[in-house]
């Protein structure tokens, strides 16, 4: 009998004293319970991604010398693998599983830790250089392949990026011998992912004839979030085991019953005490429905994003609308209804059922309640500007400033009570530039900046029925500025219903104007709404990060030039 553990862990970055307590926690945990391998995740000592902290040599020394302090401490009898960043001779135009790259000599590695030592080490053989990896900035690659008989049984050790291709790593390590592959992952979440890496898994499962032990990393680091949902497979490309989805989680199976070593390879003993009786796991727990997937993230990436940098507590302007009545939803999920203050700053043109309607979800949340009118500030600085601006009319501007005038409350707050200002703002009005710089953009982290308008109102309506959450008259209600008389959403912008499909052809699936007419939109509309987004992109570089939940978001996985005139 062979048993594995899956470790899915939620390392901070930078922090890898507190990463290895992590390690250390968890192989204890998977020794406890009879493991003769325990896996962990990508770059577990380091946390992922690491990004420029890799530059510093200082910071490389620190993670490997880590990792030497880490072998010896680990219980005898279970073997670990543990990512962290190797360092080697310095390469340069290094050629290696047809990925070319000219950095100096680092390596996305991982370590077979075992008895007190480092009985091996793998290095990452595909390098991921899209969305938002940037591995090829840092890493070298490597062809060779790593397989080490734990307690008789060949295992191969592979990275991440290295099972999403037909041929390269997985396949080599399989021919080498290997029966069961270890999988380290930093992979982030957006909808639809679990679906691809289920696919790859379940391929190279089958095809190779060997154990994929997939294990993924959990928590939010700045905009991504990982969401764990770690999987063990079966040589037929069955699932065996799931961790959890957000959630840390151990998960240990039982796998073989005949290993056959491989000859000349490295071996370290398996467990050798009296193995404990294996918890039953089911082969395959619920998963969660896509609203509360999406949730998940959301509330994940929010509190990982206010913790790990010091923040206990949130404030975030109510106005009555959909959207900040989802993100104190979220904000309350994440952080407790306690910490969490919500504002009410009425101008003249807010509805009297607007100032109602924030605090009925204050209420209905538990969380904090505070109005503060805006209109002393709107009439000083209509006095202020009133020589400046003698002879021309009432615009955007005064839009414009009423916004500014709610962000400057917010941050007072959060300056004097060390609460950090979520904004509120989703992905549709970040895309078209339908949002204030300075104004409702202010704060420190933007839940819903890649949560497009119509999946806002999915959202609501799903956390409805978890509790009594967000006001009904706040779903049913047109959307509103309120920044003037009778001001609606329509008429500035196409309905949601239409916005949102030509927003995610043009930015998540780049098509063109044509293509996107092609799919049955009017071009008029389409070419207004490509200009607004273009346009826009000065707005988004200046906006708090956000949560990623979608394949393409604004940020590190898009990134257009602010000088730009083609149009298409």
């Amino acid at each position: 009998m062979f048993r594995v553990a899956m470790a899915q862990i939620n390392p901070t970055v930078g922090d890898i004293e507190g990463n290895v307590a992590r390690v250390l926690g968890a192989w204890e945990a998977a020794a406890a319970q009879g493991a003769d391998l325990v896996v962990f995740t990508e770059l577990t000592i380091t946390g992922y991604p690491p990004e420029d902290l890799l530059l510093k040599p200082e910071f490389v020394q620190a993670n490997v010398e880590a990792l030497q302090r880490l072998a010896p401490q680990g219980p005898s009898g279970t073997a670990a693998v543990v990512g962290y960043v190797a360092r080697g001779d310095d390469r340069t135009d290094t050629e290696r599983w047809d990925v070319t790259v000219s950095v100096k000599g680092l390596s996305n590695a991982a370590a077979v830790l075992a008895d007190g030592e480092v009985v091996g080490t793998y290095n990452k053989g595909r390098l991921p250089n899209y969305g938002p990896f940037d591995e090829a900035r840092y890493f070298v690659t490597d062809d060779e392949v790593l397989v080490v008989n734990v307690a008789g049984v060949p295992v191969g050790v592979t990275i991440c990026e290295d099972l999403w291709t037909d041929e390269g790593p997985v396949a080599a390590t399989a021919a080498a011998g290997a029966r069961v592959v270890a999988n380290l992952n930093a992979s982030p979440y957006h909808r639809g992912k679990r679906d691809e890496r289920e696919r790859w898994a379940r391929h190279h499962a089958s095809w190779e004839g060997v154990y994929v032990v997939y294990v993924n990393q959990v928590g939010g680091q700045d905009e991504l979030v990982f969401d764990g949902d770690s999987m063990l497979l079966d040589p037929k490309g069955g699932v065996l085991a799931r961790g959890a989805q957000f959630e840390a989680d151990l998960v240990v199976v039982d796998l073989l019953e005949d290993p056959a070593p491989v000859v000349g390879v490295p071996s370290v003993e398996g467990f050798t005490g009296d193995r404990p009786p294996l918890e039953v796991v089911p082969a395959e727990p619920p998963r969660l429905e896509p609203p509360a997937e999406v949730w998940g993230a959301l509330v994940l990436g929010t509190r990982d994003y206010c913790r790990k940098n010091g923040f206990g507590t949130a404030v975030i302007g109510l106005s009555g609308g959909i959207d900040s009545a989802v993100t104190a939803a979220v904000a309350a999920d994440a952080l407790g209804p306690d910490n969490v203050l919500g504002v009410g700053m009425p101008s003249p043109y807010s509805s009297d059922h607007s100032l109602a309607d924030a605090e009925e979800l204050a209420r209905l949340l538990g969380v904090g309640w505070e109005v503060v009118p805006i209109e002393p500030a709107m009439g000083a600085f209509d006095g202020m500007l009133a020589g400046l601006f003698e002879g021309r009319d009432p615009d955007v501007t005064e839009e414009n400033v009423q916004a500014r005038i709610r962000g400057v409350i917010l941050m007072a707050i959060s300056n004097k009570f060390g609460r950090i200002l979520l904004t509120t703002g989703n992905k549709s009005e970040m895309a078209v530039g339908y949002a204030t710089l300075y104004g409702d953009m202010a704060g420190g982290y933007a839940v819903l900046k890649d949560v497009p308008k119509v999946l806002v109102y999915e959202l609501a309506e799903w956390r409805n029925t978890v509790s009594a959450a967000i006001p009904v008259n706040t779903i049913t209600k047109p959307p509103s500025a309120e920044l003037r008389p009778d001001q609606f959403d329509s008429d500035s912008l196409p309905p949601y219903e239409v916005l949102d499909p030509i927003l995610e052809a043009y930015v998540e699936d780049d098509l063109g104007v044509e293509e996107i007419v092609a799919l049955g939109f009017d071009e008029a509309v389409v070419r207004r709404v490509v200009g607004l987004v273009d346009r826009a992109e000065y707005k988004r570089r200046q906006s708090a990060p956000g949560v990623k939940i979608t394949d393409k978001a604004f940020g590190r996985d898009r990134r257009v030039p602010i000088t730009n005139r083609w149009r298409g």
